[in-house]
C-alpha cells in the first residue's frame, strides 16, 4: 500500500509593503468599513470579525497609515446651523435650545443665515469646518438646497419639506393651525381673517392649508391676507380691521409677531379684544404671555425643538463616525405636534371699561 499523501497546504498569502485596506478587506471577507472600525478601535465590532481582520492584516503585512487614520477620525467639534433669519424671539429661542444641547455635548455652533437662494453657494464652503449641519430653510426649494449641500457632511433638515433619504424634523403646522381656527369658531367667530406668512414659505403654506380646512369644517368664512412674519404686517391688518376696511371678528396670524402687531393696533383704536375681535397666533414665543391681553397661541417648545435638532444630528454624526453608514443615511421624518394655549385674547371676560 502506498503511503497516504499529505493534505495540501494553502499557498501562503504574500506579504507586501504596499498592501491596502481594500486588500485586508478582501482577504478577511469583510467590508472596508469593517476593517476601518477595527483599526480605529471602535467598540461596535464583533470579536470574531476583529480576529479575522487582524489575521488578514498580519498575513499581508498591512500597517494602517497613521496620516490617513488621523484624517478619517478628524473632527472639528462644531456643527453648522443654517437659518432663514435671526429677527425675532422665535430664532433667539431656537438658538438658545441648540446652544444648550451643543454645550452639553462639547460642541460649538457655526451660524449661517440664508435669507434667499443667493447665499446657497456658501454651504459647500462649510465642508471641513463642521461635523454636520442643521438646515432650516422653509423659504427655499428643498431640491435646490440639497444640490448645494456639502458632500459627505451629515445633515438634518429642520422645518423643511421631507426629501428622499434625508433626515428631517418638522412641525405639524396643519394640525396647529386647524386647532386655532376651530377654537375661534367654537368661541363664536364667523368671519375669521387669516394673516398668512409669505408666499413660497413652507410653514406659511401648511398653516394656511390647516386654517382653510378647519374653517370649512366649522362652516365659517375665512379670508386670507399675506404677511411677512413681522410685526409691521400685523399692525397694518389690525389698523384695517379697526377701520372696518377688512371685516373680521377674529384674526388668526401665522406667527405671534404678526398677531401681536394686530393686537396692539386694535388696542390703540379701542377695539375690545376678544369681545369685538379675537386674536390668536402661532409659535407661543415668550412675549405672547407677557403682552396685555395675553395672546392665545399655537405652542411649540421652540428651545426644545432646537435642542432636539442638535441631538438628532449628533446621533447621525456618531453613526457615521462609527462606521455605520446605514444609520447615518437612512431617511427619517419626525413631526412635532404643537398644542393650543388659550389665553385672554380669545376668552370672554368682563374687561369692558378697562380701556382695552
Amino acid at each position: 500500500m502506498s503511503p497516504a499523501r499529505p493534505a495540501p497546504v494553502a499557498a501562503p498569502v504574500p506579504r507586501s509593503t504596499h498592501a491596502t485596506i481594500h486588500d485586508v478587506a478582501r482577504v478577511a471577507g469583510v467590508s472596508v468599513a469593517s476593517v476601518s472600525r477595527v483599526f480605529n478601535g471602535r467598540d461596535h465590532v464583533r470579536a470574531a470579525m476583529r480576529t479575522r481582520v487582524e489575521e488578514a492584516a498580519a498575513q499581508l503585512g498591512y500597517v494602517p497609515h497613521a496620516g490617513a487614520r488621523s484624517l478619517s477620525m478628524a473632527r472639528t467639534g462644531a456643527i453648522g446651523v443654517v437659518l432663514p433669519d435671526l429677527h425675532g424671539e422665535f430664532f433667539s429661542e431656537l438658538l438658545r435650545g441648540m446652544d444648550r444641547e451643543a454645550s452639553t455635548r462639547g460642541l460649538g455652533l457655526l451660524l449661517t443665515v440664508l435669507h434667499d437662494g443667493r447665499g446657497l453657494d456658501t454651504l459647500a464652503a462649510l465642508r471641513g469646518q463642521v461635523d454636520g449641519l442643521v438646515v432650516m430653510a422653509p423659504q427655499l426649494d428643498p431640491a435646490v438646497v440639497a444640490q448645494h449641500m456639502p458632500r459627505g457632511v451629515a445633515a438634518l433638515f429642520l422645518a423643511c419639506a421631507p426629501q428622499d433619504g434625508s433626515v428631517s424634523l418638522r412641525i405639524d403646522n396643519r394640525a396647529g393651525a386647524a386647532a386655532a381656527v376651530a377654537h375661534l369658531a367654537a368661541g363664536g367667530a364667523r368671519r375669521i381673517l387669516h394673516l398668512a406668512g409669505p408666499a413660497g414659505n413652507l410653514d406659511a403654506q401648511e398653516r394656511r392649508a390647516g386654517a382653510e380646512a378647519a374653517a370649512a369644517a366649522a362652516g365659517v368664512t375665512l379670508s386670507v391676507v399675506e404677511g411677512d412674519f413681522r410685526e409691521g404686517s400685523g399692525t397694518v391688518v389690525g389698523e384695517c380691521v379697526a377701520a372696518g376696511t377688512i371685516e373680521a371678528d377674529a384674526i388668526f396670524a401665522a406667527n405671534d409677531m404678526m398677531a401681536i402687531g394686530a393686537l396692539m393696533a386694535l388696542k390703540r383704536h379701542h377695539v375690545a379684544v376678544p369681545e369685538q375681535v379675537a386674536v390668536a397666533g402661532f409659535d407661543d414665543i415668550p412675549l405672547a404671555r407677557l403682552v396685555s391681553p395675553a395672546l392665545t397661541s399655537v405652542a411649540i417648545d421652540i428651545a426644545a425643538l432646537g435642542a432636539r435638532a442638535v441631538a438628532q444630528l449628533a446621533a447621525r454624526i456618531t453613526a457615521a463616525r462609527d462606521g455605520f453608514p446605514e444609520g447615518a443615511t437612512d431617511g427619517a421624518d419626525e413631526a412635532i405636534v404643537p398644542h393650543l394655549v388659550v389665553r385672554e385674547t380669545t376668552i370672554e371676560t368682563s374687561r369692558q371699561g378697562l380701556g382695552i
